[in-house]
């Protein structure tokens, strides 16, 4: 029976992931995982890096990233009345990652990281 992790930090989650992408193959390749998912906090800065590198292990890289949902603005101050959750967000083909793009990017512009 095969095992995928879908929820992995890598150095690109800044003070989170400890995770170097070309450890997380080696492993993952050792083990025979047939997919690996990358899930860095709010950014996609490692994307490219982690698909050609799961590539080269023959591995399928799936493309995500861990979001953040709010009710109204960042700013808010959080309480009970103002929560956020996080949320994991994995792409499914090349139209997913384009969409993650842009949440991404509109993430970054209005401040919601």
């Amino acid at each position: 029976m095969s095992f995928v992790h879908l929820h992995n930090h890598t150095q690109y989650s800044l003070l989170d992931g400890a995770s170097r992408i070309s450890d997380l193959m080696k492993l993952a390749s050792e083990w025979q995982m047939p997919a690996v998912a990358m899930t860095d906090h709010g950014n996609m800065y490692g994307a490219i890096d982690f698909y050609k590198t799961a590539k080269a292990h023959h591995i399928k890289p799936i493309i995500g990233m861990e979001g953040y949902i709010i009710n109204g603005s960042i700013l808010s101050e959080k309480d009970k009345q103002n929560p956020r959750y996080h949320i994991t967000l994995l792409t499914k083909n090349l139209t997913g990652y384009h969409n993650l793009i842009k949440l991404s990017s509109i993430a970054f512009i209005k401040g919601h990281y």
